[in-house]
């Protein structure tokens, strides 16, 4: 009995174009990247038997092949992840360090103008200070007393008690307007006072400021003695409304009204 040659959409592929069709496939998935490696051969079942075509022989992957780029897969998208939270991470630990660091610079601006201001005011606090001519001493004679010493008969300033070489200090801020010899106040000192008043230092055995010189309260301006017009060694202080003898004002209410006790 003789048979007729299958034909047709029923004739089955032959070996050779079953092959090319797997070739393609594996090519196609080599260029979009999705086989990386396959490290065993066995992922993969080789054609039995090819025939000598000419043509390249192909093989086919397995299921093993495929779950591992799929896995590889997966680890790449997850390394990328965690790249990128990581960026994030270091970025937000950038930003917040940026910002610390600015609020800590304006803190340390606020600290220095609070401590400039209070240097300031403690400043300001210092020079309206008044203090006594002589620490820790006492008036001997007293304003306005009555005497023969005195040309005009009565005192025109306060006598304190201290002996030759007592240091004697500006009473408070000012300008030193006169500074040698006094006639009958010996040598002495007139300071022209950040108010507007004067005050006189007499008697005094040596000076150590000089004419146009800024004073502050209780800097040392000389040592007190016995030069001029005197029976013993004091300090005699004035206060005056001006520079000139006659102007004379009550320099112990004048003191405490600067805050200085006696």
């Amino acid at each position: 009995m003789a048979f007729t040659r299958a034909t047709g959409k029923h004739r089955r592929p032959s070996r050779i174009q079953r092959g090319t069709a797997r070739a393609a496939g594996v090519a196609a998935l080599a260029t979009t990247g999705v086989i990386g490696t396959v490290a065993a051969p066995a992922a993969f079942a080789a054609e039995p038997g090819a025939e000598q075509t000419g043509l390249t022989p192909v093989v086919t992957m397995g299921d093993t092949a495929a779950q591992q780029i799929d896995a590889q897969a997966v680890a790449q998208q997850q390394a990328a992840e965690e790249a990128a939270a990581k960026r994030k991470a270091e970025e937000a630990a950038r930003k917040r360090a940026a910002e610390l660091a600015e609020r800590a610079k304006e803190a340390a601006e606020k600290a220095r103008e609070a401590k400039e201001r209070a240097a300031r005011e403690a400043e300001r606090k210092r020079l309206n200070t008044f203090v006594s001519p002589i620490s820790g001493s006492y008036v001997s004679t007293g304003y306005k007393a009555g005497s023969g010493l005195w040309s005009s008969g009565s005192h025109t300033g306060v006598d304190f008690h201290a002996a030759t070489g007592t240091s004697v200090h500006a009473v408070g801020a000012g300008t030193v307007v006169e500074a040698g010899w006094g006639g009958s106040y010996g040598n002495q000192i007139v300071i022209k006072m950040n108010d507007g008043t004067y005050t006189q230092y007499g008697h005094l055995s040596s000076t150590s400021v000089s004419v146009g010189q800024q004073v502050t309260p209780g800097q040392q301006i000389g040592l007190s003695g016995a030069t001029g017009n005197v029976t013993g060694p004091h300090l005699h202080f004035e206060a005056r409304t001006s520079p000139e003898y006659g102007s004379d004002i009550d320099p112990v209410a004048y003191l405490r009204s600067h805050g200085v006790n006696l």
